[in-house]
This record gives C-alpha cells, sequence and structure tokens, in this order.
C-alpha cells in the first residue's frame, strides 16, 4: 500500500491534529480532513476531492462512519476508493460489520504517538 493522498473523515478535530503530525512524521503524503461525513460525501461525488485512500471514523453525529462506508459503496465513481476504518471502536462485530460494508481494512485509534506513526508508515508512502 503506496498511499499518497489521504481523506480523513473524522468529527473530531484533535484527533485529526494528532493524525496529520504523525502522518507528516513519517511521509509527504498529501492531507486533507473533513469533518462533516455529508459534506465529504458530496465533494468526493463532484470529484472536489480524489484520494487515494480514506481514513474513516466510526462515530460521527449526523451520519456514521458506517452509513458513511454504505453510501460511498453505492457511488460508481468513488467505490473503489479503499477505506480504512480508524476508530476507537474494538469490537469484532463492528469491525465485521465493516468489513460486510466494504472497509478495506480496521484501525483501532493508538492511543501512543509512536504506535500511530508506526501504523500509518504501513500504509503510507
Amino acid at each position: 500500500m503506496n498511499y499518497k493522498n489521504i481523506l480523513q473523515i473524522d468529527d473530531d478535530t484533535d484527533d485529526c491534529e494528532l493524525f496529520l503530525e504523525a502522518l507528516q512524521s513519517v511521509s509527504t503524503a498529501l492531507y486533507t480532513s473533513i469533518n462533516d461525513p455529508v459534506d465529504a460525501l458530496k465533494r468526493l461525488v463532484h470529484s472536489e476531492i480524489v484520494p487515494d485512500v480514506i481514513f474513516l471514523d466510526l462515530n460521527m453525529p449526523v451520519m456514521s462512519g458506517m452509513e458513511f462506508l454504505a453510501e460511498i459503496k453505492k457511488k460508481d465513481i468513488i467505490k473503489n476508493i479503499p477505506v480504512i476504518i480508524f476508530s476507537t471502536s474494538q469490537f469484532d462485530e463492528i469491525k465485521r460489520q465493516a468489513k460486510n460494508h466494504g472497509a478495506h481494512d480496521f484501525i483501532s485509534k493508538p492511543s501512543d504517538f509512536n504506535e500511530l506513526k508506526r501504523i500509518l508508515s504501513q500504509y503510507i508512502s
């Protein structure tokens, strides 16, 4: 996996800042964060953003990550973008459900910054 254009969809701006900081320490990949999944879906459908991969939180208001995942897989123009769930959820049933909805992978958000860097370096060039 050699992703160079990353989209993170997460309503928690602190988590996005931490993700970006970790990403910048291991890669020169382009990064965009969007805090509203409804806005992200609209921008993806209209090709305003064209990421190589989406890191998606599950627990968000208005539209959950699982709902977003289901919607993205219905749209021909964006259904093939790999979606990696990046969430605090750790339950096996949620992981299975995400995979059944088409998630490429599932990462439980680590609490350790160095662990986050290690995880991201596996996905990002």
